[in-house]
């Protein structure tokens, strides 16, 4: 019986383990799921080659129900077999799960399985830059979150935000005016960078955020439409983050997204697979705002093999050549402004890792001209913000920014609690 899973827990409820059939279907699994409190008598039941998950090591084990392993797990009998012979270039095996993922269409989607056939993953170098004296390695194009990261970084290096202190009206108000600066440049100047020549290397220049920084009054907020004002882009989620180092000091950054929660709400059927509808990361038409009220000009227009610009930020931040942080966060247009203030809280506020993903963050994405600070924020700097000229909103929490640093004592994770079940765990 090819594909079957079979779960047992050590409940009274459970008909796998009181049943004759369940004892049938375990001898028959390709995959067992267990919980670990199951008797080993009954573990020797299982057929010699079924794959064992015992979900009692899972950290959110009473999260997992029957219903959910059995939903989440159907599949895994089968399709491990299929990648690895994927990754040998089994076209057979490739069409054939091509064709399942491009069943869509009777949903009413357009994609084929030659969409699939000719897609290629790309690796690109990520975008460097520094501050004060740190390193910085991010995301590369098509993600805006490394260039403008580093953009507001850039920016930011300028002005003492530590002397400034950490969420003072000041400092706060800097931070913002750098924000509206990047975004401005993301909706006029970024895309698929494989399309279109892109200004990057001077949106990282030390130079252009001298230039930018000039303008920045410190008393008074700049309106967001003086910036850019011949724009095109003008008119009148679920994404995942996780951070990890090991004890040999290899990191992994890594973000990955659906775009809303569930993607487009469709599982290919046989599966498993949950579609993204990462398409409304490009500027349907320019000015028009996409899902997350970003907007975007030519660069970022839907086209035959292009790729949508996302806000994706994993990030890196060395220290002489050695690794000291890494983190990233979900969070849609929030995402690169999130990552900035854990650095900014990091180097510039020397807190911990634990104060600096706690901290209340706010946030500016140049149109809508608004900055939207968390509950929490205090209300001085609430105030102060409202007495230089800003729009202040106080909206939904941003982002959970699941970080790592690495300091002479050891590792020190920080599991953002903006999360449900968010947790830092070591070996």
């Amino acid at each position: 019986m090819a594909g079957l899973v079979s779960f047992i827990g050590a409940g009274p409820g459970d008909p796998d383990l009181v049943t004759v059939k369940g004892l049938r279907r375990l001898r028959e699994a390709d995959v067992v799921i267990h919980d670990r409190l199951v008797p080993t008598a009954l573990l020797d039941e299982v057929r010699s080659g079924a794959e064992v998950i015992d979900v009692g090591k899972a950290p959110r084990r009473h999260c997992l129900g029957q219903s959910e392993i059995n939903w989440l797990l159907v599949d895994r009998a089968r399709r491990p077999r299929h990648i690895a012979r994927l990754k040998g270039g089994d076209p057979a095996i490739f069409g054939r799960l091509a064709e399942e993922i491009a069943a869509v269409r009777a949903a009413g989607g357009s994609m084929t399985a030659d969409d699939l056939r000719h897609y290629r993953a790309v690796v690109r170098r990520p975008m460097r830059g520094t501050y004060r004296g740190y390193a910085i390695a991010s995301m590369p194009l098509s993600s805006s979150g490394g260039v403008h990261l580093i953009e507001m970084l850039n920016i930011l290096e300028g002005f003492p935000l530590g002397r400034l202190g950490a969420g003072t009206p000041e400092a706060t108000h800097m931070m913002v005016e750098a924000m509206k600066f990047a975004y401005a440049d993301r909706a006029d100047y970024l895309g698929d960078s494989a399309r279109a020549k892109l200004p990057i290397a001077r949106l990282v220049s030390k130079t252009y955020a001298a230039t930018l920084r000039a303008s920045i009054d410190p008393n008074h907020a700049r309106p967001a439409r003086e910036i850019h004002p011949n724009s095109t882009a003008i008119v009148g989620g679920n994404t995942t983050h996780f951070s990890v180092v090991d004890r040999f000091g290899n990191a992994v950054a890594n973000t990955y997204s659906l775009n809303f929660n569930y993607g487009l709400g469709l599982v290919a059927d046989g599966t498993g697979i949950v579609l993204n509808n990462e398409l409304d990361d490009f500027a349907a038409k320019p000015g028009a705002p996409n899902a997350f009220g970003l907007v975007g000009g030519k660069a970022n227009a839907p086209g035959p093999g292009k790729r949508p610009l996302s806000s994706m930020t994993p990030t890196m931040v060395f220290k002489d050549g050695r690794l000291m942080l890494v983190t990233g966060a979900p969070g849609g247009s929030r995402i690169i402004t999130t990552v900035l203030q854990v650095i900014l809280n990091v180097v510039d506020f020397h807190m911990n890792i634990a104060q600096a993903v706690a901290a209340p963050r706010v946030h500016h994405q140049w149109l809508p001209d608004e900055v939207v600070a968390e509950n929490g924020s205090a209300a001085e700097t609430i105030s102060g913000l409202v007495a230089r000229g800003h729009k202040v909103r106080t909206g939904p929490t941003s982002g959970s920014a699941h970080s790592i640093v690495v300091t002479p004592q050891g590792l020190t994770g920080a599991a953002d609690a903006r999360a449900r079940g968010a947790e830092a765990d070591g070996y």
